[in-house]
Order: structure tokens, then C-alpha cells, then sequence
């Protein structure tokens, strides 16, 4: 009898590991979809900025270091946007993305700013549409951060549980995700309001 509770005990002890492991494994893969879709859209995002710039250009002539930085900001935002779609368990390339993403909002924000002193411009029909696309953009962005975010923060809780953390430190690389934070320099405004 007590050879039958031994093999029991074991089993079940094994059917929990493998239950732990596969857990594990689904978590880290929803998490690695949420960024796949976050990826879209920023894509989407790198792919409207060049026209943007180039519509601007016509009627920016004193701006040349305004749209400079916003295509510079861009460039570094896709670069660590391959990077972090290479791997999205690498939280090092993670945190360049946001940074480089928070860099280029700031630069959008100072295109958009200057944009309002040309009156032509912000009347231009290319311009309005690739606005409007951006702005629908940056909403589909803020709610793919926010599904991903998610599931790290899912995906983290349960790999630091007991006895989940001996699993996800024994029996494979789960190592901790980090979440993808994006400063946006409009959020830091103050709001105005008038009477």
C-alpha cells in the first residue's frame, strides 16, 4: 500500500509540473502575440511618418531641423522595433523600444506644434488624411500596449507564484517579461481650460 501512495504522490507531483510548464508556455506565447500585434501597428505607424515629413516639406521651408529630427526619431524608433519583434522576451531591447517610440512622439508632438503656424499646411487635404490616420494609429497602438502589457503583467505574476517560480527556474527559460511603456510628452501637459 504504501508503495501505491509513493508512485501516487509522484505522478501527481509530475502531472503538476507538466500542468505548471504548459501554463507557462501559453502565458509566455499570449504575451509574445500581444507584441506581434503591437508590431503591426507600430509599423504602421514608421510607414505613415515619411509621408507625413514629405508633405510638410512643401510648406515648412524654415522647419529643415524640426522634420530632420521627427526622420531621425523615426529611424531609431524602427530599428528597435526590429529588434524587439526579433525577440520579445528581451526585456534590454523592450525598454529601447519605448524609449525610442517616446522620443518619436515628442518629435511628432513638435512637428504638430510648429505645423499650426502654416496655415496652408494644416489645410492641406494629404496632410489632414495622414493626421487623421496617425491619430487612429496612435489609438490602435495605446490599445495593443495595453493588451500586451497585460499579459506580461499575467504572464509575471504567474511565473513568480510558488511553486510556478521553481518550474519557470528549473525547467525552462522563462525569464521575467518587461512591459512596454511609452512616454507620451502630451500626457504631461497641463490641460487648459477656459471659461
Amino acid at each position: 500500500m504504501g508503495t501505491w501512495l509513493f508512485f501516487g504522490v509522484l505522478i501527481a507531483i509530475g502531472v503538476g509540473l507538466v500542468v505548471i510548464y504548459n501554463r507557462l508556455v501559453s502565458l509566455k506565447n499570449r504575451f509574445k502575440n500581444a507584441f506581434a500585434q503591437i508590431d503591426v501597428q507600430l509599423q504602421r505607424r514608421h510607414d505613415l511618418i515619411p509621408n507625413l515629413v514629405e508633405t510638410a516639406k512643401a510648406y515648412m521651408d524654415h522647419e529643415r531641423e524640426t522634420l530632420s529630427r521627427v526622420t531621425e526619431a523615426r529611424n531609431q524608433a524602427e530599428g528597435a522595433r526590429r529588434d524587439a519583434a526579433a525577440d520579445p522576451e528581451d526585456g534590454a531591447a523592450i525598454g529601447r523600444l519605448g524609449r525610442a517610440e517616446s522620443l518619436l512622439s515628442g518629435s511628432l508632438s513638435r512637428l504638430l506644434a510648429v505645423s499650426e503656424s502654416y496655415p496652408d499646411l494644416k489645410a492641406n487635404q494629404t496632410m489632414a488624411e495622414l493626421m487623421e490616420e496617425l491619430s487612429s494609429t496612435e489609438n490602435r497602438i495605446g490599445f495593443a500596449r495595453q493588451a500586451f502589457n497585460d499579459a506580461v503583467m499575467h504572464y509575471n505574476t504567474y511565473r513568480e507564484q510558488f511553486p510556478n517560480n521553481l518550474v519557470s527556474g528549473l525547467f525552462g527559460p522563462f525569464r521575467a517579461a518587461e512591459l512596454l511603456e511609452i512616454d507620451d510628452p502630451r500626457a504631461r501637459q497641463a490641460v487648459n481650460v477656459t471659461f
